[in-house]
């Protein structure tokens, strides 16, 4: 990682927030190889970057290019959540939690005539209930043991009725009732199992009540190990009590849609889950929505978010009524090819989703706002029209006037569109002329944007001075596009001229203004000599060959094919070479290579 990079994330960190989530190291392919959970985001991140001799910590901040992160609700959700994205996306820096070793649940056969409460890691649709999951595995078991305690539930598999006459050591331990060998009534045992049930479905509030009250009489009697006890129940209560919202005990698949909207922008948050499990989330940024209201933005997104989607829910949670809700149930069916139901929590855990949703969406707008920052103050320090979302930079680049090229890079609310670079081959130039080569980009450039009606820059950089700042003008208004706004920047005394700064504006060091149009200028320099670089290198490659007899364009080109460089020629046999081209013609380019 270099300093710039990591300065540039070290300043992206103090806008995480101080509260529980995940987040994802990425490196320059936007691969996720780090996933960690926090308590709270900005500390737990920002420890990264405190100096350590950790290898582990050092080989992932080399290979880290971008940092995001998730919220939830609590630390437990986030080390749920955590668990999900690890096995989904199988990060290489994490060592543990890749396997497909989940959580543990309890599971209470209600289909079985005396069901039992038993310990598992996988949901199943075999008519029994499943709570949790549980995290550490120890409080599952332990909650196992008071409902057996406290309910006289059962925890074996025996068949009942069966053979057994007289009870186990579970009886004599008072960890169960013995329906086995009939020592309570089916009717008894029944409401055992219904009170269980609503003491694992966190519907206790009266049970808390009476196990409080008789956990400060057993005190005060001093019966401590009495007290103890109900002390466990109470713990136990409380726990069950704070569930997951990310984790579903059924194997729904569902996704939850959050949406978040502020002037001319919206954002949508999508949490993904399927079989029970959130382990993917996507987000989506909405530009120029001022015209629609929230009901009329919300479906048209919601459509084109779920065009060419392979892997449907049954369900989708919205965060409020669109317009057309029908409408668009039908058409979201219509792409899915089944039924696909819309609909609106209102309480419940599922409502507690949407919440967590929007407020990721929320967080999404935030950024985009703390990135818009630099860009106001380059609108008023420029004297610009309006603010720059949309900037495109040029830089051409040549050795002695020999394979001249462009290239055009864009950038979108301070952040590059890499997607959207071009590069140019100089054609009509002859010559180290770079400020003709710098007018023949802009014109092939803004000549195919206005031809196929695509969106114009609010702002156009230009690497150099003066003159080259007057060039581009002078062809945008050849052009007819005068009313467009252009900069440029001089290297060595870094210093702007814009039409209103003829003379030159030189701004502090620190200033963000001169960062990002420096940032500009060296993407669009390196993506320029890269490109010059390759075309050089080739062509050196080509003029080796030059003047070899019975070598023509087309052995040239398969040459070119199978080898990279004249140093893979090189190491090639007569035998290898002479498939290609001959073993004649093979023995005198290796000779000639010599």
């Amino acid at each position: 990682m270099s300093d710039k990079t990591k300065n540039s994330l070290k300043t992206k960190l103090d806008t995480f927030p101080k509260k529980p989530g995940i987040y994802f190291f990425k490196d320059r392919f936007q691969t996720i190889i780090y996933i960690g959970k926090a308590r709270s985001l900005k500390d737990r991140v920002k420890s990264y970057f405190i100096p350590s001799k950790d290898a582990k910590i050092n080989n992932l901040l080399r290979d880290t290019r971008d940092i995001e992160y998730i919220l939830t609700g609590s630390e437990k959700e986030a080390s749920f959540l955590e668990n999900n994205f690890i096995q989904q996306y199988q990060p290489k820096f994490n060592l543990r939690l890749k396997d497909d070793k989940s959580f543990p649940y309890l599971k209470l056969s209600l289909q079985d005539r005396y069901p039992g409460i038993y310990l598992t890691r996988r949901v199943e649709s075999d008519g029994s209930k499943y709570f949790g999951p549980f995290s550490p595995a120890h409080q599952a078991r332990q909650t196992i043991h008071l409902i057996s305690k406290f309910f006289g539930i059962r925890t074996c598999t025996e068949k009942i009725p069966g053979k057994r006459k007289r009870p186990c050591l579970e009886y004599d331990l008072k960890l169960c009732s013995a329906p086995c060998t009939e020592l309570i009534r089916e009717p008894d045992y029944k409401e055992n199992v219904n009170n269980a049930q609503l003491f694992l479905e966190g519907k206790v509030e009266k049970l808390l009540k009476i196990s409080r009250e008789r956990m400060n009489k057993a005190a005060e009697r001093q019966e401590f190990e009495q007290a103890a006890q109900w002390r466990d129940l109470i713990f136990t209560l409380e726990n069950i009590k704070d569930k997951p919202k990310m984790i579903s005990v059924g194997l729904d698949d569902k996704d939850i849609i959050g949406f978040a909207q502020q002037k001319s922008s919206a954002a949508l948050y999508v949490f993904m889950m399927r079989k029970g499990k959130v382990s993917e989330s996507e987000s989506i940024l909405i530009e120029e929505n001022d015209k629609m209201s929230p009901g009329d933005s919300l479906p048209f997104h919601l459509n084109r978010f779920y065009q060419n989607r392979k892997n449907w829910p049954d369900k989708i949670l919205l965060p409020f009524q669109p317009t057309q809700k029908l409408k668009l149930q039908d058409e979201i069916s219509h792409l899915a090819r089944k039924s696909v139901k819309l609909m609106v929590p209102y309480k419940g855990k599922n409502k507690k989703l949407v919440e967590l949703a929007d407020r990721n969406a929320e967080i999404i707008l935030q950024e985009i706002s703390h990135r818009l920052i630099p860009l106001e103050e380059v609108r008023q320090i420029l004297n610009l029209r309006r603010t720059p979302l949309r900037i495109e930079g040029f830089d051409v680049s040549n050795t002695g006037g020999e394979e001249s090229v462009g290239s055009v890079v864009v950038f979108e609310k301070g952040h590059p569109r890499k997607q959207e670079y071009r590069k140019y081959k100089i054609k009509t130039v002859i010559g180290p002329d770079d400020v003709a080569s710098l007018q023949e980009i802009i014109w092939r450039r803004y000549t195919r944007l206005k031809r196929e009606k695509k969106v114009l820059p609010d702002l156009i950089f230009v690497d150099g001075g003066k003159g080259q700042l007057n060039a581009a003008r002078k062809t945008l208004r050849q052009m007819g596009l005068e009313n467009l706004s252009v900069v440029s920047l001089a290297k060595r005394e870094e210093i702007i001229f814009t039409p209103s700064h003829a003379q030159g504006l030189k701004l502090d060091g620190t200033s963000p203004v001169l960062k990002l149009l420096q940032h500009i200028r060296d993407e669009a320099h390196r993506f320029a000599i890269t490109y010059h670089r390759k075309k050089r290198k080739k062509r050196s490659f080509e003029s080796e060959l030059d003047g070899i007899p019975g070598l023509g364009p087309k052995r040239k080109l398969r040459i070119f094919t199978k080898y990279k460089s004249l140093a893979e020629i090189k190491k090639s046999s007569v035998d290898e070479l002479s498939k290609i081209v001959g073993k004649n013609v093979a023995a005198i380019i290796l000779e000639k290579l010599k």
